[in-house]
């Protein structure tokens, strides 16, 4: 499994295939196929998924990033 940190991937129009909150996470599976899923669900399912997943893609910490604010 690889865990990928970057620039956001997932939008507000990305929604948690478990409960169709925003998700935040996104699996992409060894056999195909992807899951999304909110940072609740993520954390509730993360040690079955592991094994199956071929990347994660885990955006979580924009929960608690600060908006940038320009003063002008």
């Amino acid at each position: 499994m690889n865990l990928t940190l970057e620039a956001p991937r997932l939008t507000a129009h990305d929604r948690c295939d478990r409960c169709g909150a925003q998700a935040y996470v996104k699996v992409v599976l060894q056999a195909g196929g992807e899951l999304m899923f909110c940072a609740h669900h993520a954390r509730a399912h993360s040690d079955a998924l592991c094994p199956l997943a071929s990347e994660v893609i885990d955006e979580t910490e924009r929960l608690h990033a600060k908006p940038e604010v320009s003063v002008d």
